[in-house]
């Protein structure tokens, strides 16, 4: 018995502590998300946002959900009902999952994996079934139109996505996401890397589905898109997966190129702040680029989004790849292999 808890139960119990103290703070910033979203534009566009229910309307995130978790799920009847309720479920958990290798600070990780890089691709590319499983299960028009925007979208820019995360591998000589970070105790890799920064924002945009990308839900064209015929928790449940994926795009971006929790030089009387701090402000500052990016900008057409991504960003990020390989043999910046 003695060996079972120590062997078995204890070791399991850690694990469920650990990753709820990671999920409990993020479904609280998914949810507080939504509010600073509704706040920004609202001050952008000259209008007051949220503020009636509770004190500066800081309550309404809660009021939303319980609006949405009383309300009936309608399943309609020409749709497959199992696929149709399996979709929402997949896209929320899929969310979930890649925070798995997220460090939020030294140490503070669920699994300190040495491929987490490969780990977080793999899981934000299976995104893509949620949605297509939710535009044809739906038996709807708009829907599937949707789903299959969303699928050339998604894979039009992972592939650019993909070249971008090789420069920083290369320059960083790990797939280790804490070494990754660790490495950029000198300098943070958005300065020598800055095009592809950049590269890497807008691609983030349009991997989230968010403006001006955001063509699989477009409202003028879609009605709503892959989530039309949706309502309840069933459609809370992608609105959740949506917003839970833009802050691990964000926290992604940190990682890679804002020195993760590392402060910047620049603020020495400041290094006592606790890492996790630090990643939060950064994080949040990434997060004010889409929220800007929504109250400001148009939505592109669907013609544009896929020239920008296949003529523009395929191409740079796959020369920023050769040039980044070439000065680090010539200017013996390789790192030291294990």
């Amino acid at each position: 018995m003695a060996e079972f808890w120590t062997d078995f139960l204890w070791p399991l119990i850690l694990i469920l502590v650990k990753i709820l103290a990671f999920i409990l703070p993020l479904l609280l910033a998914v949810a507080y998300l939504t509010y600073a979203e509704r706040k920004v534009i609202a001050a952008m566009h000259l209008r007051k946002g949220p503020n009636v229910v509770g004190p500066f309307g800081l309550l309404q995130p809660m009021a939303d959900g319980l609006k949405l978790f009383i309300k009936e799920t309608v399943v309609p009847t020409g749709a497959n009902p199992v696929v149709f309720l399996m979709a929402p479920v997949v896209t929320f958990t899929l969310a979930l999952v890649g925070w798995a290798v997220i460090p939020v600070s030294e140490g503070w990780v669920v699994a300190d994996i040495n491929v987490g890089i490969l780990y977080l691709f793999a899981v934000s590319s299976l995104g893509i079934y949620g949605i297509i499983m939710a535009g044809w299960a739906s038996n709807s028009k708009y829907a599937f139109l949707g789903g299959l925007r969303s699928a050339a979208q998604m894979v039009s820019y992972e592939v650019s996505i993909g070249f971008i995360i090789v420069t920083v591998l290369l320059s960083a000589g790990s797939l280790n996401l804490s070494q990754i970070v660790r490495a950029q105790s000198g300098l943070w890799y958005c300065i020598p890397h800055f095009p592809m920064f950049v590269l890497f924002l807008i691609s983030a945009l349009a991997e989230t589905n968010r403006t001006p990308f955001d063509l699989p839900e477009a409202e003028s064209e879609l009605v709503g898109g892959y989530n039309t015929e949706y309502s309840a928790m069933t459609f809370a449940m992608f609105f959740l997966g949506e917003y839970a994926n833009m802050i691990l795009m964000s926290s992604l971006c940190v990682i890679l190129f804002l020195g993760g929790w590392l402060p910047p030089i620049a603020v020495a009387p400041f290094t006592w702040i606790p890492g996790v701090i630090w990643f939060a402000l950064k994080v949040s500052a990434v997060l004010f680029f889409y929220l800007w990016a929504r109250a400001t900008l148009p939505r592109y057409r669907y013609d544009q989004l896929m020239r920008l991504g296949w003529k523009v960003f395929l191409p740079m990020s796959l020369g920023w790849v050769v040039i980044t390989a070439v000065a680090l043999h010539l200017f013996g910046w390789l790192p030291p292999r294990a």
